[in-house]
């Protein structure tokens, strides 16, 4: 069993009140029982991907250098649909305009209804298949896209980008320049449409772009139908928020639920791996032999959460 915890800390908040009187009385026997056997830290200041994406490439046998993580065609081969083409997911998303900066909003704040996403997508159809791009509603918030535009395309992670300055995180290869003009071809097909015309009048905000995301093919010998690890979405929204009150919330929820599971396998099995991540770092925690002094010593002196998840975004 391995459990990876995405935003286990955040570099969007820091101080005592992040970590004062946070119980997780599951999460601290456990890290009194396991050893920290591996540190990720990202190796450049902005990488496209996050540690825990990493994490989860690796434990799929993916290079540990790639530059695409094939999120897309992952999920559907998971589903049985496999397919030797370049995929990915779109998001439709709004783009707030600065002097100067475009920042994407969460596409959460949108609220977008199913019958929203797909009348946009169907406004959208000619202008991606002239691209080559076959694209079909997976949910509001994700299309599935497919075709070899998307071959050669580095995409960044979504939460990457959110509440960022999307120049940023820009994909800015040759291969991209298609993507560059689709972005502004949308942009314009999107600003008078029926749907962002009502979304207007109810004083929501416009859906006027989209983000590509998990782009690529899946590398051979990739096994479908296997879930080496488990990934944990709990605290993502109330991280990329900076709400403290909610993170810890959830915390405490997750520690009740996820790492009591962890614990109880762990005390069953004797074995259980734990990945502590934040934005731009990893800790991995095993289960390791140990001489009986070595066990005493780490009955005494174990690892507090709240040290364990400041360690995450200390330099």
């Amino acid at each position: 069993m391995h459990l990876i915890i995405p935003y286990a800390a955040s570099h969007a908040f820091t101080g005592p009140e992040v970590w004062g009187g946070l119980q997780l009385p599951h999460l601290h026997t456990l890290l009194g029982q396991l050893q920290r056997q591996q540190v990720w830290q990202d190796p450049e200041p902005t990488p496209l991907h996050l540690p825990h994406e990493r994490l989860q490439a690796q434990a799929l046998g993916w290079s540990s250098d790639a530059t695409a993580l094939p999120w897309a065609a992952w999920h559907h081969a998971q589903h049985g649909q496999t397919s030797t083409q370049a995929q990915a997911w779109m998001t439709p998303c709004h783009w707030q305009v600065g002097m100067d900066q475009v920042v994407m909003t969460d596409p959460a704040h949108l609220h977008l209804t199913d019958d929203e996403s797909q009348q946009l997508l169907q406004a959208m159809q000619p202008f991606l298949q002239e691209d080559g791009l076959q694209v079909t509603w997976h949910s509001a918030l994700l299309w599935h896209a497919q075709g070899e535009l998307l071959a050669d395309l580095a995409t960044a992670s979504l939460d990457r980008v959110i509440n960022q300055n999307v120049k940023a995180w820009m994909p800015n290869s040759p291969a991209a320049r298609p993507l560059q003009r689709l972005q502004s071809e949308m942009q314009m097909l999107l600003y008078n449409h029926p749907v962002n015309n009502a979304r207007d009048a109810r004083r929501q905000i416009a859906v006027n772009s989209f983000w590509l995301h998990g782009a690529g093919s899946l590398p051979v010998g990739t096994q479908p139908k296997v879930h080496p690890v488990t990934v944990t979405e709990s605290l993502r929204t109330a991280a990329l928020h900076g709400d403290v009150p909610a993170w810890r919330q959830a915390w405490q929820q997750l520690d009740a639920t996820a790492v009591a599971d962890v614990l109880a396998h762990f005390k069953a099995t004797g074995q259980a791996t734990l990945s502590l991540c934040s934005e731009h770092a990893a800790h991995t925690y095993t289960a390791a032999p140990a001489a009986w002094h070595q066990r005493i010593t780490r009955l005494f002196n174990k690892t507090a959460p709240a040290a364990a998840l400041a360690a995450l975004i200390t330099p």
